[in-house]
């Protein structure tokens, strides 16, 4: 009873205050007494292994989304909210919407073809937050639209490859699933591999337009996640290159983009070959498409005989290698276009980054700002519009791989808001949050003006603990933040926060899907 008792016991430890259960172990086992009282017999130890094995094997046999996301240690040593509920203060941003996408909010992972990372519906207040976890086992679903039922459609990678899932919103369960080709062998590591399943959209037909690992470009209905069309540019893109993103024009026509800095229309003329590579998605308005490789900032459209043509190309500083933090080297932002009629970016400059916002029509740098501490600062996640000449972005800044967080480690963070000013042509940032984010791909509700960030903490218990915060646009200051959970698999490795129709937050992790909504 003595070796059952000290498992239960440690079970417990570790459920309450993490790691440091194990130093209190290894104290007890240094005590004779504690040896004998805890040594095994044989129907214990077997018991245990039965035990064991039983819990390993359902949660390895069932990862599809019946059980919540198996949870770290240290509940009682982290908290579970912190702040209040606060009231709604809506933001004005008005963002057309794209004629050839799903309406916005709900076409892709930036949210629009602006890539604002905006939604005009609310999200939760902090009002009891209530937080639910589905387990998917080790497949993450980084990005996330939603269909015309309401179902979100996410395009998920394992280790093997991606997958697109149609997923219940209020269970998180798979309602349908659809296969794509596995990933290719590559030098990268998997969760730096973007190739052919890290974007989509959904086109106004609710269909998801997704390219794959073997350069086509599928679209596949969502009713029932059925295969109703495919481009093949296995002719125009070599096998030594692959798709990164993809997005229509305002006329309809499916834009690509690959690894290696190939631009066109899928079906069209040969693709524009840019120097440097592209590791980001892409945005549009109603007068070209707007990209960046790690060499220039460039924006494309079509000519009068239907080629992809440079609009114009301006270099930025890229820093020249790829900063820790970062899954390429250069500016790790998607554009952001604002009704200003700017469109703004990040560079990769030392000692310290910069937030830039440039003319959309003629790609001269209006003002630039620098952002969070020198030596200290990268991003690889969109800015997030939050008024018409004003963005907020993360620093990623030191996160290398999941284990960077783990036993209670933090990134450097901090979540900054840069204000544009086009008729003196100056930049100033308006807050900084200290609040470590180390790669959540914020976004924000313009209904209630709060950013939601998927944040960490250091601890020096070693407990890696989760949360979803919500930071006041206007003010920077942190309105409130709940515990989504604990331990590696709820850390989201580069997936965006996603606002449902209903007002939910969801997040992807490395173990599943976790869902915040406020009760009543």
């Amino acid at each position: 009873m003595g070796f059952v008792m000290a498992l239960v016991l440690l079970l417990a430890g570790w459920l309450a205050i993490g790691p440091w259960v194990l130093a209190l172990l290894l104290a007890a086992l240094l005590v004779s007494a504690s040896r004998r009282r805890m040594r095994p017999h044989r129907w214990a130890l077997a018991a245990v292994v039965a035990v064991v094995a039983v819990a390993i094997g359902v949660v390895v046999v069932v990862p599809d989304g019946r059980l919540p996301i198996p949870p770290g240690g240290g509940l009682l040593v982290t908290s579970s909210y912190d702040g209040h509920a606060v009231e709604a203060q809506p933001i004005d941003l008005a963002v057309p919407q794209h004629p050839a996408l799903a309406p916005n909010g709900s076409s892709s992972m930036h949210d629009d073809s602006w890539a604002t990372d905006s939604y005009q519906g609310a999200g939760p207040l902090g009002r009891d937050p209530e937080v639910s976890s589905a387990w998917y086992g080790l497949e993450e679903c980084a990005t996330l639209a939603f269909d015309a039922e309401g179902r979100l459609v996410a395009l998920c990678g394992n280790r093997v490859g991606p997958v697109m899932h149609v997923l219940d919103p209020g269970t998180m369960r798979p309602v349908d699933t659809f296969d794509l080709p596995e990933r290719e062998k590559s030098d990268k590591r998997p969760w730096e591999d973007l190739c052919g399943g890290a974007y989509f959209y959904l086109d106004g037909d609710d269909r998801a337009v997704v390219a794959t690992t073997d350069r086509r470009v599928l679209t596949v209905d969502t009713d029932g996640l059925e295969q109703v069309d495919e481009v093949d540019l296995g002719d125009v893109v070599p096998d030594d290159d692959c798709l990164v993103a993809l997005l229509p024009d305002w006329s309809g026509n499916p834009w690509y983009v690959t690894q290696d800095g190939r631009v066109g229309v899928a079906g069209g003329a040969d693709p524009l070959s840019l120097d440097g590579e592209i590791a980001n998605s892409v945005a549009a308005d109603d007068t070209g498409v707007y990209l960046v490789t790690t060499e220039a900032f460039v924006k494309v459209a079509l000519d009068d005989a239907g080629a992809p043509e440079i609009v114009w190309q301006t270099a930025y500083d890229n820093g020249e290698e790829k900063k820790p933090g970062q899954l390429s080297a250069g500016s790790g932002t998607t554009p952001t276009v604002l009704p200003s009629g700017l469109v703004a970016i990040t560079d990769n400059a030392e000692p310290q980054m910069h937030v830039q916002f440039y003319d959309a029509t003629d790609g001269d740098l209006v003002c630039e700002a620098a952002v969070f501490g020198k030596g200290e600062s990268a991003t690889d996640n969109s800015l997030v519009a939050v008024g018409d000449a004003s963005v907020v972005v993360e620093n990623n800044y030191g996160y290398q791989a999941p284990w960077t967080t783990m036993l209670g480690r933090a990134t450097p963070g901090g979540l900054a808001r840069v204000d544009a000013d086009p008729a003196s042509g100056e930049c100033t940032v308006g807050w900084q949050s200290d609040e470590v984010a180390p790669t959540s791909v914020a976004k924000v509700s313009l209904a209630t003006g709060l950013v939601y960030a998927y944040t960490t903490r250091p601890s020096w218990w070693g407990v890696s603990a989760w949360y979803l915060t919500a930071i006041d646009a206007r003010t920077g200051e942190t309105a409130w933040s709940v515990r989504t959970g604990t331990g590696t698999l709820y850390n989201n490795h580069y997936s965006a926060v996603t606002l449902g129709p209903d007002g939910s937050a969801y997040v992807a992790t490395l173990g599943g899907m976790v869902r915040v909504t406020d009760r009543g």
